[in-house]
């Protein structure tokens, strides 16, 4: 499965090693792993929410659009959804391609997607009580270079 929204963890080394080992004819593999992290200190958790079936769709539809911009062998986004604590992994892009240059730009496009307009909504849930996670104006700067 090239696209994976999923409450469970997962790993990413077996993960990088079963898409690795499926990218025959590339000449590089890049992975990024997203972790939760807690940034103003005291975050319990993230609660991470989606509309199953339309995420998919959004995630199949933004990977396919980076294989073909980017010319890539294979690519794989896998992200997590409901109670993700900090240090937890959240996310995973992998990207393969002929050459180094394009699998880091096929990664960095996703990255980028997934920060700004994949359709998750995030909440901190701190001792003080739950709020939402506003875009960033950095984040949709990043998504204009492309």
């Amino acid at each position: 499965m090239e696209v994976s929204v999923q409450e469970a963890s997962f790993d990413v080394g077996q993960e990088l090693t079963a898409f690795t080992a499926g990218a025959e004819g590339s000449g590089a593999v890049v992975s990024f792993t997203g972790i939760t992290r807690d940034i103003a200190g005291g975050l319990r958790h993230m609660e991470i929410e989606h509309y199953p079936g339309m995420t998919e769709r959004a995630l199949g539809d933004i990977r396919l659009e980076a294989i073909t911009r980017f010319g890539l062998t294979g690519a794989r986004i896998i992200h997590r959804y409901g109670r993700v604590a900090p240090n937890e992994v959240i996310m995973m892009v992998l990207t393969a391609a002929p050459h180094r240059a394009d699998a880091f730009k096929g990664a960095e496009f996703l990255m980028d997607y997934l920060k700004s307009r994949a359709p998750f909504w995030k909440r901190e849930v701190t001792a003080d009580g739950a709020e939402w996670v506003a875009a960033k104006d950095e984040d949709e700067d990043a998504l204009k270079r492309w």
